[in-house]
């Protein structure tokens, strides 16, 4: 909850917190784990198409630092994802169209989720790819963006069966 609202204090119109924080997060729960994994960061993801200066990530990232000291932020402008997807993944992809557009690309329907915080501390959820594998503790790959190979690559970084043993892999 701390980290939502630091997120909420930045005033982005269209952001969210997702991805491998909020998987870890229901995984542990579902697992009963008493400690929560260790996060390699905290995804604060935001679309704002008329800002695509990388500099303005960092000054985000540097609020939320600030905010909620800690904890490892990344922040990304999914509007500007394709400006340098194809150099780090080695495809090109076309520009994403909201938010929802952007998490629905996400590398598996079980990270495609995120959620944010209103004024009142109502939280909503974004998951257009729905929240069955989440819950239903399912890893298979989200065609939309992710090739084989990093599919492959991430199930063997991430080391989902190791950490949560009631996961299902799906092969590639």
């Amino acid at each position: 909850m701390a980290a939502l609202r630091a997120g909420r204090e930045l005033g982005l119109a269209s952001w969210c917190i997702g991805a491998g924080a909020l998987r870890n997060l229901v995984w542990d729960a579902l697992h009963g784990h008493a400690q929560h994994s260790t996060l390699a960061d905290v995804d604060l993801a935001y679309f704002c198409a008329t800002d695509l200066a990388p500099a303005r990530d960092a000054e985000l990232q540097h609020r939320l630092s600030a905010l909620c000291p800690g904890l490892p932020w990344e922040v990304t402008n999914q509007a500007g994802v394709h400006l340098w997807f194809e150099q780090h993944f080695g495809h090109a992809v076309a520009p994403l169209l909201s938010l929802e557009d952007a998490i629905a690309s996400w590398p598996e329907p079980a990270t495609a989720v995120g959620v944010w915080l209103d004024a009142r501390d109502a939280l909503h959820v974004i998951a257009p790819l729905g929240l069955n594998d989440l819950l239903g503790l399912r890893v298979r790959r989200n065609p939309a963006r992710v090739s084989l190979e990093t599919y492959r690559e991430r199930c063997a970084t991430k080391r989902y069966a190791e950490r949560w043993p009631r996961v299902v892999i799906e092969p590639a």
